[in-house]
């Protein structure tokens, strides 16, 4: 095969010497060496050259760099050893373990594989430090797709990160900005809504296991004894006590202002106004032995600690008898301080992806949905082993929910006072 490449004198002239255009197989090897008198190529505008090629004449002009396709992962992980979802330099997230093991599989070139950013990661949910998840989205460019992309993937990370499987989307997709809302789960053990503990606190510990609680001026620490286990274990909530839990957290359906509910975000900032879709809150179940609650919430979008926040508030309304009427004030101007309930109930149940899964179905003829249903059985393989039993264990091990109660009660009357039987922010 045969073909003109026309080059004017100023482009003649740069060429460098010994340059090789490509090696990439759909494209073509040529040498071209600069002479020792440059004159001698000045005087005509054109040459001609004849390179023998067995690539088709159309495939022979296509740039040798690997096609990248626009790519979701689904994905799930136990946050325990994590903080959190986003990459950050320095630490251990779940998106940093993820993209290196993406790189490893081979589908990142080496020349992209030193920042996420070349290859446009970005996350349909960012969840915090220790805070797990049975379903989030990643989008990124990938090269050389193939249907054990799961597999090889999977192959370098570790068991607590699991990739379900993968959906070539359109180039436009962004899984944080196409995700029409998020659903989460929080767990709690129902112990949490008994009255406040006894203020029997001692200045030396009892034994190692003692549970350190500083003064408000940080001069001096008190020691509580944790709480007995087996009364944790016996511990059977009333009708009366759930069912004011759960008008609390259903009083943040809608849209609020929860610039009390995060960091960084004061009552004028319009990105402090969310909305909450629903909320549904299951009857008490036994797991091994413990009475448990789950909380499901499904909002348009959540903010840092928000949902920590919104459990810590319902669960000290029910401990302290504090009126409900104190919610709708927490909305409005005035700035309180709201006690984060623990990361280990907290699990992002799944992203949704609704209006572009309609759009790709109706406008897209052969481009899938993204849809966690078609992995339902590993994911709940995955969520009772790896996630569910690691916080029945930690919280029969470690006791961290009856640790947050005992340290939030001894603070009650010092930096929570907004909890009183009135129902009133000083």
């Amino acid at each position: 095969m045969a073909f003109r490449i026309e080059l004017n004198a100023l482009t003649r002239w740069r060429i460098m010497s010994a340059r090789t255009f490509c090696t990439h197989a759909p494209c073509f090897n040529v040498t071209m060496k600069r002479s020792e008198q440059p004159s001698n190529h000045i005087k005509s505008r054109e040459v001609d050259l004849t390179i023998k090629t067995n690539v088709p004449e159309d495939e022979s002009l296509k740039c040798h760099k690997p096609k990248k396709i626009k790519t979701a992962l689904l994905l799930g992980y136990n946050g325990s050893e994590y903080s959190g979802m986003q990459t950050n330099p320095g630490v251990k997230t779940i998106e940093g373990e993820l993209f290196e093991a993406v790189c490893k599989a081979g589908y990142v070139s080496k020349m992209n594989s030193d920042n996420p950013k070349k290859i446009q990661l970005l996350r349909a949910a960012r969840t915090d430090k220790g805070v797990h998840a049975f379903c989030n989205v990643v989008s990124l460019k990938m090269i050389c797709l193939n249907n054990q992309v799961a597999e090889k993937i999977n192959a370098f990370l570790p068991s607590d990160i699991r990739v379900w499987g993968h959906v070539e989307t359109l180039n436009s997709f962004n899984a944080k900005d196409n995700c029409d809302s998020r659903i989460y789960e929080y767990l709690l053990p129902s112990y949490a809504l008994q009255d406040l503990t006894n203020k029997d606190w001692s200045d030396v510990p009892k034994s190692d296991r003692d549970i350190q609680i500083p003064t408000k001026d940080s001069n001096s620490i008190r020691y509580k004894s944790p709480t007995n286990p087996q009364k944790l274990l016996e511990y059977r909530v009333d009708i009366e006590r759930f069912n004011k839990f759960n008008e609390a957290i259903n009083s943040f359906k809608g849209t609020h202002n929860y610039h009390n509910y995060t960091k960084g975000k004061i009552f004028e900032h319009k990105a402090a106004n969310r909305y909450i879709i629903q909320i549904d809150v299951e009857k008490p179940k036994i797991i091994e032995g413990m009475e448990w609650i789950s909380v499901k919430i499904h909002g348009q979008s959540f903010m840092i600690h928000q949902i920590r926040k919104m459990i810590a508030m319902a669960i000290l309304c029910v401990r302290t008898n504090t009126p409900l009427s104190i919610i709708p004030k927490t909305f409005e101007k005035n700035k309180i301080n709201i006690p984060k309930a623990p990361a280990l109930g907290l699990l992002l149940d799944r992203p949704v992806f609704q209006c572009y899964n309609k759009r790709v179905k109706e406008e897209f003829e052969g481009k899938k949905a993204i849809d966690f249903d078609l992995y339902k059985d590993e994911i709940e393989q995955f969520k009772r082993k790896s996630i569910y039993d690691n916080i029945f264990n930690q919280e029969r091990k470690h006791q961290i929910f009856d640790t947050f109660l005992i340290t939030t009660s001894s603070h009650i009357e010092t930096d929570y006072i907004y909890f009183n039987k009135e129902g009133v922010i000083p």
